[in-house]
């Protein structure tokens, strides 16, 4: 077994672990806010307390697509062909503006809650 051969396999185990840490990070936000959704949902009937939830719930998000991306640059890293780099760009293209998107939907919630709110 060459050392080509030993990097890749050892490529190979860490995409699937970094692709592992991505996936269990999207569940658990999902599962987390679900719980929450539930909970705060049979407390109070205002949508203001589900802003906080989906605050939480789309940074879970953005943590686990960059994990993801994380896997794909390293599946590309070891002797990557032209296919797999134009792959990757797609990729990293779609998952960045995802990205993008959501720190901005993020963002604009984070603001519309800490505006305190007018009497009117």
């Amino acid at each position: 077994m060459g050392v080509e051969e030993i990097l890749r396999q050892g490529d190979q185990v860490l995409v699937v672990v970094v692709e592992v840490a991505g996936a269990l990070i999207i569940f658990l936000g999902a599962v987390w806010a679900a719980v929450r959704f539930v909970v705060e949902g049979l407390r109070h009937r205002t949508a203001a307390v589900f802003t906080p939830i989906r605050l939480t719930l789309g940074r879970f998000l953005t943590l686990g697509l960059e994990f993801q991306l994380a896997a794909d640059i390293l599946r590309t890293a070891v002797s990557p062909t032209f296919d797999q780099i134009g792959q990757l760009a797609a990729i990293a293209t779609i998952r960045t503006a995802l990205n993008y998107f959501l720190g901005r939907e993020i963002r604009q919630e984070q603001r519309q809650v800490s505006e305190p709110e007018r009497p009117g």
